[in-house]
């Protein structure tokens, strides 16, 4: 079938329905040359004749009749699936996929995982986890969440959370053991317990203090690539960690884990939801930004 005979099917059954072309070029908005054109142009390419015409009236001829029976439950498929997309520009539905680190899917994301749910229950998230760099357009997603350095120009974004503080942590036993950094560099003598990215890359601890930076690049006994698990090995006192604030707060106030180095913590810019400037938005999308967002 021709691509161009899907509009031609569409104004003859107008045109069946209403038993007149004037009518139906009034229902489609168009002129009543262009009804009597686009049925004429269907009744060639089918070779037959499809309405028998008067000057009074529009009658349907048997192969007419035959067409439009049809024709008429397919038509009916057509105009139910253009009510459901209307329908879901009203009402947040459908599938939204996300990209994420896995730092963002656990401290932010988690936490509102069931409450997100009940507020939208036709929204299904599907939460990609990848520490590294995505492009999200060329990779499909509606969206990502990274850190604020990171995001591309061209993206809109807006703040998930707070600016982020990455403290280098230890046990009480551990510093015991082993005595309290007073500078970064002290870190080399260190068992600092390092983090590798799913990229294959190991996290680099950077530092400031007063305006100056400082990249220390530091080698241990023991790298992993999941922040509870170096939290737990700072907990049994396995060495040093840096990790985002939130994973260690808890066990600095209980006494658990010690800050070092305080005065040369960096703060980064925190982590952001981006996407595509859209000017036609899903509802569903528009549901996680404006429940997820700071």
């Amino acid at each position: 079938m021709k691509r161009s005979q899907l509009s031609q099917l569409a104004v003859f059954a107008t045109v069946a329905d209403h038993g007149s072309f004037r009518a139906a070029a009034k229902e489609l908005a168009i002129a009543p040359s262009a009804v009597s054109q686009a049925v004429a142009q269907l009744e060639a390419d089918l070779g037959i004749t499809l309405l028998s015409r008067t000057t009074r009236s529009v009658h349907l001829t048997e192969a007419g009749q035959r067409l439009l029976a049809e024709l008429a439950p397919a038509l009916g498929g057509i105009n139910a699936a253009l009510l459901a997309v209307q329908d879901m520009r009203a009402r947040p539905a459908g599938t939204v996929r996300i990209s994420t680190p896995r730092s963002a899917a656990h401290l932010f994301l988690a936490p509102k995982f069931q409450a997100f749910g009940e507020a939208f229950p036709d929204v299904v998230l599907d939460i990609h986890i990848e520490d590294q760099f995505v492009d999200i357009v060329a990779a499909g997603f509606d969206s990502g969440i990274r850190l604020g350095e990171s995001l591309e120009k061209d993206m809109i974004a807006v703040p998930l959370g707070q600016a982020l503080r990455s403290p280098v942590v230890g046990s009480p036993a551990y510093l015991e053991r082993h005595g309290t950094p007073l500078h970064p560099q002290d870190l080399m003598t260190h068992r600092c317990i390092l983090k590798r990215f799913s990229s294959g890359s190991l996290y680099h601890w950077e530092f400031e203090k007063q305006g100056h930076r400082l990249d220390v690049k530091l080698s241990g006994p023991l790298i992993l690539d999941d922040n509870h698990l170096l939290l737990q090995a700072a907990l049994d006192g396995a060495g040093l960690v840096s990790l985002l604030e939130p994973y260690v707060e808890e066990y600095i106030q209980k006494g658990a884990l010690t800050e070092v180095l305080p005065d040369w913590t960096q703060q980064f810019p925190g982590m952001y939801i981006y996407y595509p400037n859209r000017r036609n938005m899903r509802p569903a999308l528009r549901a996680f930004i404006d429940f997820f967002k700071l």
